[in-house]
């Protein structure tokens, strides 16, 4: 690891994810979401970008997902434009082809064949409930278990799949995700949703209470009148939060959110969004709500236009426009962290824990999914009529 300094973890470290920083090293320990099933269809292959790495997307004719190194081994052309031949690939430029593995399996212009070809990264794979996984370090990759959920794999309810893009850093967003503080401000900014009026309380400040779990970090926020908001958090990029439906007044859907660095100024954003709703125009309704992208709509969102957004959406436009201001790379030289930002300085001790271990040489926490659900509970039903 040539990159790592000799110097104890620091904030500097948390936004950086290329292979051999200290970020880098521990975020290819987890598995992460690297796209949408539904985007990729047999056949198909797809350039990638992810913790700064350029890599091929692909599917085999079998329907598996694929995804090795982003060149050929031969002249470093992209491989994404290659043939895709049952389930592996081969190049267009001088039809160089590989296997799932990276593994180079045929040179057509060699007259011998060689004992050991050239390869190219091959990483392992796994679909999960509408999102295609990637786990992009050493070998043996870890039992894909720690992103998965109950919720998510209950056949009772629905589930819709959303990618967003953010132009800013991934830590940020996830330091956003432990700040219980900010819906009584963000999420009543511009338009106040049913999300940011019903979990705030109408501006109530919550107590604060954070817990390391096996899993992550558990947020308690406490309100008067019962109104207590939990919030499972995954090591190393996933919030787990209950969020209100698309019918006012219904149940209210769980939604799952990772941040999945692009590299250290884009992020890809995915998210689970599970209801028990079964009218089927509610249901379109809903779907119809993942299609809004902030990078859309920059202008309009930094002016706090936020109408005709629906709720959503307004949520997910409160959220860009309070961490995409801090900008690309926040500078926390620059902070003046207080006492309602406990959540975010709890997070980053763990990470700079577990920073530190990697730069001594030593294992970090071995993170567990946890064995019973958590109970997360949506505001008092006063609070929404």
């Amino acid at each position: 690891m040539d990159d790592i300094s000799s110097s104890p973890a620091s904030e500097s470290d948390l936004p950086r994810t290329a292979p051999k920083t200290l970020m880098g090293s521990l975020l290819r320990q987890f598995w992460h979401p690297v796209a949408l099933s539904m985007d990729l269809r047999a056949g198909e292959a797809h350039p990638l970008r992810v913790l700064s790495e350029d890599l091929t997307l692909y599917r085999g004719k079998s329907g598996a997902p694929h995804l090795i190194g982003g060149r050929c081994a031969h002249r470093c052309t992209v491989l994404h434009t290659g043939i895709v031949e049952d389930e592996q690939i081969r190049c267009m430029y001088h039809g160089w082809r590989f296997n799932a593995e990276g593994a180079c399996t045929d040179i057509p212009a060699e007259k011998r064949v060689r004992p050991n070809p050239p390869g190219i990264e091959g990483y392992p794979v796994r679909e999960y409930s509408g999102l295609i996984f990637a786990y992009l370090g050493a070998a043996p990759a870890p039992e894909f278990d720690l992103p998965r959920k109950d919720v998510f794999e209950d056949e009772q309810r629905s589930t819709l799949v959303k990618r967003e893009i953010w132009d800013c850093n991934w830590f940020q967003q996830i330091e956003n995700s432990m700040d219980a503080v900010h819906l009584g401000f963000a999420h009543m900014w511009g338009v106040a949703g049913q999300f940011g009026d019903s979990v705030s309380g109408g501006g109530l400040l919550p107590d604060l209470a954070y817990e390391e779990t096996s899993s992550g970090i558990r947020q308690i926020a406490t309100r008067p009148n019962g109104n207590v908001r939990i919030s499972d958090w995954t090591f190393p990029n996933n919030n787990h939060i209950v969020v209100p439906g698309a019918k006012k007044g219904g149940a209210w859907a769980h939604v799952s959110v990772w941040a999945t660095p692009i590299d250290d100024t884009s992020t890809m954003r995915f998210r689970l969004y599970s209801t028990e709703e079964k009218d089927p125009a509610v249901l379109e309704r809903a779907r119809r709500d993942q299609e809004f992208q902030p990078l859309d709509h920059v202008a309009r969102l930094f002016r706090g236009a936020l109408g005709g957004l629906s709720e959503q959406a307004i949520i997910s436009a409160q959220d860009y426009v309070a961490v995409r201001g801090q900008g690309e790379i926040c500078d926390r030289s620059r902070e003046n962290l207080s006492a309602s930002d406990a959540g975010v300085a709890f997070l980053r001790r763990v990470f700079l824990r577990e920073l530190e271990a990697i730069r001594r040489g030593r294992p970090g926490k071995a993170w567990s999914r946890l064995r019973e659900a958590v109970h997360l509970p949506a505001p008092p039903q006063r609070a929404v009529e």
